[in-house]
């Protein structure tokens, strides 16, 4: 009997849930399913991405706090999927500062342990709707191709973390190996873009926003006026919804010989395919089996949105 470990991204509960979100519900309820039915142990989490920019602006707007925002609209999303008979083992919150936030503050000191973060100045074009920095070749007549907006630019001291350094050792986990491990992409021409992505050159990533501008998440280590950026906080999910960096339990559901297996959609594919990698083998901590990429629901040809 195998171990199975699978997980779909996280969402912005910054308005109710819309049929993209079921969407990714379903296919990964499939995969843990199938591997259930074929006598595989079986653990299957799901949950919010509650800090950021767009639920800090939502709240704003609705003149209520970003924990009231986010305590209101969550529940919608696990009311839903308890409808849909998803048949997940665990959800969970990134707002919750018990469960959650110790090991991602964990992760970013051993990433700041290992010299894969600084703190530099930087001017950038900005997608609130994406929670990142873009560069113009990832736009399309000037705007974002998953909101069809312009960015903002932003001037601001962050913290990065060097991903530009990991291009060749990505590679070899994608390909081969890297020390031993090895991470693989489905479909096949998704990780043929992400190989692509890797010999144009990657760049170093924003871990971090001023509080001034980001005030709603966690912050950072021994720098109270920085708030930790979604990709370092977000990603963490993955462990930290079994009690990682601790001796609970569930924390042996990462350990081999566990299959680990994402189930994510395009639009963030880039950042589980490298980002994430890259923070766990310089964290110490061993990479994910496999990534399963998949497409958008579509309206009238564009992204479903929580307004469709």
């Amino acid at each position: 009997m195998s171990r199975q470990y699978v997980t779909t991204a996280i969402d912005y509960p910054n308005a109710a849930p819309h049929m993209g979100h079921v969407l990714e519900k379903v296919l990964a309820d499939v995969v843990a399913r199938w591997f259930r039915l074929r006598g595989d142990d079986v653990r299957f989490q799901i949950g919010t991405d509650e800090h950021g920019v767009k639920v800090q602006r939502t709240a704003e707007a609705e003149g209520i706090t970003p924990r009231q925002l986010v305590d209101r609209n969550v529940p919608l999303y696990q009311d839903l999927y308890k409808r849909l008979n998803i048949s997940d083992d665990k959800f969970i919150r990134t707002s919750d500062q018990k469960e959650h936030w110790p090991t991602v503050i964990e992760i970013w000191k051993r990433l700041d342990e290992a010299g894969k973060l600084k703190k530099q100045s930087y001017t950038g074009l900005y997608c609130s709707g994406c929670e990142r920095f873009m560069t113009k070749k990832d736009l399309e007549d000037g705007k974002c191709v998953n909101h069809k907006k312009e960015p903002e630019e932003v001037t601001e001291e962050n913290f990065f973390f060097t991903l530009s350094n990991d291009g060749e050792n990505l590679k070899k986990l994608l390909t081969n190996n890297w020390d031993g491990e090895e991470y693989r992409i489905v479909p096949q021409f998704r990780e043929n873009e992400t190989l692509s992505l890797i010999d144009q050159g990657l760049e170093d990533v924003s871990f971090s926003r001023p509080k001034t501008s980001l005030a709603w998440g966690i912050p950072v280590p021994g720098d109270s006026e920085h708030t930790m950026y979604v990709w370092c906080d977000a990603l963490t999910n993955y462990i930290s919804g079994l009690g990682f960096f601790t001796d609970h339990e569930d924390r042996s559901w990462w350990d081999n010989p566990t299959t680990v297996t994402h189930v994510i959609g395009k639009d963030i594919a880039r950042f589980h395919a490298l980002i994430w990698p890259a923070m766990l083998k310089h964290s110490g901590v061993r990479t994910p089996d496999k990534l399963l990429i998949h497409e958008f629901l579509t309206s009238e040809g564009e992204k479903m949105s929580k307004t469709t």
